[in-house]
């Protein structure tokens, strides 16, 4: 069955260039109608290359409007949202994208640099999912992108600002979901490579022409689908799409007599051994688990 978007109405941060542009453009071919978020604190009124694409989308018989809104800005974020509702009346999709660089090896990063991606980054996301949450929970329907990376997962030299807020995304989705489970609100991650501007220079030239940011967008527009999963974790680069997992071992116990740390350093290899390992969708089913396995 062919997805549309036909009467929904998406909201795309950071989408006036790169991987936003392209989630923006592929929104709006399939009949959703698109606010198009960037910021600029240099324009008045509309940032310019929102603008653009908004212009492009119309040239192309859809709908948009641009929007300007600096996402780490509660209230700027709001107005936005207001904006659109007032254009619109509702919101069904959000795609968190908007995002920045302040790279250095951690012993000659500024904390303000570091506070800086956290805000854009972190509360960037936090305060546009706040500001369409309650619209979407008395609507029963909502499906929201939060964009992460593998710099989260694995880590990246220099990128422990960027690291430590994209791995955020891993919580904010699995509480998310659980909390707009009942109310057919969706919550997945997105965790792209690409080669945009903000990582020009990162990708050898036979790399970004593969990587492009219009290779990931058919992931993106899955993950905000009708019929989408939630609690998902989608990698996509260069038109090849993986999932991420998180499982937890099987474990050992160890009586109170046995249970030092030579012991666990000793049967370190079996606490590790992957075999049994399982997804757990909760905390306290860590909890239940770790008993279960101490009163057998």
């Amino acid at each position: 069955m062919e997805i549309r978007f036909d009467g929904q109405v998406a909201i795309v941060t950071g989408a006036g260039r790169g991987l936003g542009r392209s989630h923006a453009l592929g929104l709006a071919a399939r009949g959703a109608k698109v606010a198009i978020v960037d910021f600029d604190p240099a324009a008045d009124g509309a940032p310019p290359a929102a603008s653009e694409v908004c212009r492009e989308i119309r040239a192309r018989g859809g709908e948009a409007i641009a929007v300007g809104a600096n996402v780490a800005n509660l209230g700027s974020v709001q107005d936005m949202v207001d904006q659109v509702l007032a254009r619109w009346g509702r919101v069904d999709v959000l795609v968190n994208n908007a995002g920045i660089l302040r790279d250095k090896t951690f012993t000659r990063m500024d904390l303000a640099d570091f506070r800086l991606v956290l805000d854009v980054h972190v509360m960037g996301t936090v305060n546009c999912t706040k500001a369409v949450w309650d619209g979407m929970r008395d609507r029963k329907y909502g499906r929201i992108v939060l964009t992460a990376s593998s710099s989260g997962l694995y880590g990246n030299f220099g990128q422990s600002n960027y690291g430590t807020a994209k791995a955020a995304m891993v919580g904010l989705m699995n509480v998310l979901h659980l909390e707009g489970e009942k109310h057919d609100i969706r919550i997945n991650i997105l965790l792209p490579t690409a080669a945009t501007s903000m990582t020009e220079g990162l990708f050898p030239e036979a790399v970004a022409g593969l990587a492009t940011p219009e290779s990931i967008t058919p992931g993106l527009l899955f993950l905000v689908s009708e019929n989408a999963p939630s609690r998902v974790m989608l990698c996509a680069g260069a038109g090849s799409f993986a999932r991420t997992l998180i499982t937890e071992t099987v474990g050992v116990h160890f009586s109170e007599a046995d249970r030092t740390p030579e012991n666990i350093a000793a049967a370190f290899d079996k606490i590790s051994d992957p075999t049994g390992a399982v997804s757990l969708t909760t905390a306290f089913q860590q909890t239940d688990k770790l008993v279960a396995l101490a009163r057998r």
